[in-house]
């Protein structure tokens, strides 16, 4: 069975009122290439008239972002005129490529009546080769995203993109990075044969696991060894898993903000086409 290197715990960096738990980069660990940035908010319930989700309208360059609605929803919407609202169980792909403006906040029916909010936010890397892609979106609700369910209706598997035991993500991907969002029931079980070559993200969300017979609690990330194909995956209460896994891309990454590019002068260069409207315009 695959080694588990280290357990990371998600260090908490609230963002107003808003509850966020971030595994993904931290002073222990900054990528698992290509999975680059994971910030987990909630769960927290929210009263009515609140204001909602803070992500007002902002850049992003070389990097894609998946999120994940658990409880609530999000209202999105980019300066390539994709909108949508996603709600409870629904999932956003958006490659940003060469860039593009987006907002991310909640709808005006949860900010006037409010209630549980739980919303988890990956960025993927994209290589050096796709980082200049033409920007794109999709939005799908629970009932669009694949499911795969083992014959003791136990564990539920929402296949986002790649594919899980033969059953293809909802999402095609412009890198072949396997994600899906894992549910337990208690006491219930699941073996899997990643290749021994991909990187794994591996994060609880909700619950407990025991993965190759080591414990991993709610809000930690595990890191994997490269020494197996297997996974063997045992819960013992009612748990949800962000799972991920992919070739590394194995190329220098450089962070600025809201980009994700290969160099400095790339992401100097990434500011000043923000700034000179390359990234498209911004109407309220």
């Amino acid at each position: 069975m695959r080694n588990i290197k280290k357990l990371h715990t998600a260090e908490y960096r609230p963002m107003g009122d808003l509850e966020t738990w971030s595994p993904l980069p931290t002073r222990n660990l900054q990528m698992i290439d290509p999975f680059i940035f994971l910030n987990h908010h909630g769960p927290q319930t929210y009263p009515p008239n609140n204001d909602g989700l803070p992500f007002g309208p902002h850049p992003h360059r070389g990097m894609e972002t998946v999120t994940f609605i658990i409880d609530g929803d999000i209202a999105h919407k980019d300066s390539g005129g994709h909108k949508s609202v996603i709600e409870s169980g629904g999932v956003q792909w958006m490659t940003a490529g060469k860039g593009l403006i987006h907002a991310e906040i909640s709808s005006d029916e949860f900010k006037e009546k409010g209630g549980p909010l739980e919303i988890l936010q990956l960025w993927v890397n994209l290589p050096s080769r796709l980082k200049m892609v033409e920007p794109s979106y999709k939005g799908l609700q629970e009932d669009q995203i694949s499911v795969w369910k083992n014959e003791e209706d136990t564990v539920k598997a929402q296949v986002v993109s790649g594919n899980f035991k033969g059953i293809r993500g909802a999402f095609d991907t412009p890198t072949s990075v396997d994600l899906s969002l894992v549910h337990f029931n208690e006491d219930s079980e699941i073996k899997l044969e990643i290749p021994k070559s991909h990187n794994i993200f591996f994060y609880v969300i909700r619950g407990k696991l025991e993965v190759n017979e080591i414990e991993v609690p709610e809000l930690h990330l595990a890191e994997f060894s490269k020494n197996s194909e297997i996974l063997e995956i045992v819960s013992r209460e009612k748990s949800i898993l962000l799972l991920g896994h992919a070739e590394p891309f194995d190329e220098k990454v450089v962070f600025g903000g809201p980009f994700v590019m290969n160099s400095e002068e790339e992401i100097r260069q990434a500011y000043d086409d923000y700034k000179a409207g390359k990234m498209g315009s911004w109407d309220e």
